[in-house]
């Protein structure tokens, strides 16, 4: 996958680059795998704004995505790599031999004709998903359970990968893209290659509305707020943050403060992200 640039024809276009969508071979979603999905606009069930920074943008459709790949042993058959409005990877089209189709995240080289298949007896190759005790250690993979028949959990984004890095009796130590060493139960599932469209993280949107169609809404910097609404707002001029620290809104400690409380899962984690 590539990007494209634009002509300066305004001061928005300048500088502003998207995906050049090459690999995209279909532009119809399959309607049998389509859901309605609406927009929260960041409210819970009450109708309060309990994530900021949310609402509006363009109108979705969700596809059913099959992060728990528990077609053992059934072949698939890539019929086409479409685009997702809800994630920055592309997904795959996979028609099994019984004659269901469903979708897949798809790995980078993924491409139509190609064959798929999940189970302890697939091969070591992109697109396949198998315990992690069946992967060879240095193996790059993604869309990885923490829980066994669960689903895929980590590693769902564009142009990322974890490796595995060991294996230890139960479990299999893996390396995520933050560079946080894991300890995964080796019954894990996890599926083989690192994920497609790498160049998403080199988009540049050039223009605040083109934010607005995805849904994201403007931030406010605190310290333009007034003492009432923000920790940092208020004083004469521009004034620094003061306190003991920054704070969040509601006067938590933020920007590096550690809020992670997690004891029972804490264990499994052999070296902190960079």
């Amino acid at each position: 996958m590539g990007l494209k640039t634009y002509k300066p024809t305004s001061p928005g276009r300048r500088g502003m680059t998207g995906p050049s969508f090459e690999e995209i071979t279909r532009t119809e979603p399959e309607k049998s795998l389509l859901l309605p999905l609406k927009s929260k606009a960041g409210r819970n069930f009450r109708g309060k704004v309990t994530v900021r920074h949310q609402g509006g943008g363009h109108k979705r459709m969700l596809r059913v995505i099959d992060f728990k790949r528990d077609k053992v042993g059934v072949p698939g058959k890539v019929v086409s790599i479409e685009y997702d409005p809800n994630r920055s990877a592309r997904i795959a089209l996979i028609q099994y031999a019984d004659g269901e189709k469903r979708y897949i995240i798809a790995p980078l080289g993924l491409k139509p004709g190609d064959a798929v298949l999940s189970g302890p007896e697939a091969e070591i190759r992109p697109g396949n998903a198998l315990p992690i005790k069946a992967i060879p250690t240095g193996t790059m993979v993604h869309n990885i359970e923490l829980y066994p028949g669960r689903g895929g959990q980590l590693v769902r984004g564009a142009g990322t990968a974890a490796q595995l890095m060991a294996k230890e009796g139960r479990y299999g130590l893996v390396r995520l893209p933050s560079g946080e060493l894991r300890r995964i139960l080796a019954e894990c599932q996890a599926t083989i290659g690192q994920l497609g469209n790498v160049d998403h993280a080199n988009i540049s949107l050039g223009k605040a509305g083109r934010s607005r169609y995805l849904g994201i809404r403007p931030t406010v910097r605190g310290s333009a707020m007034s003492p009432r609404d923000h920790p940092h707002g208020g004083g004469e001029g521009r004034s620094p943050i003061g306190l003991p620290g920054p704070k969040s809104p509601w006067g938590k400690p933020t920007l590096g403060y550690r809020t992670r409380r997690n004891k029972r899962t804490g264990k499994f984690i052999v070296k902190r992200r960079k």
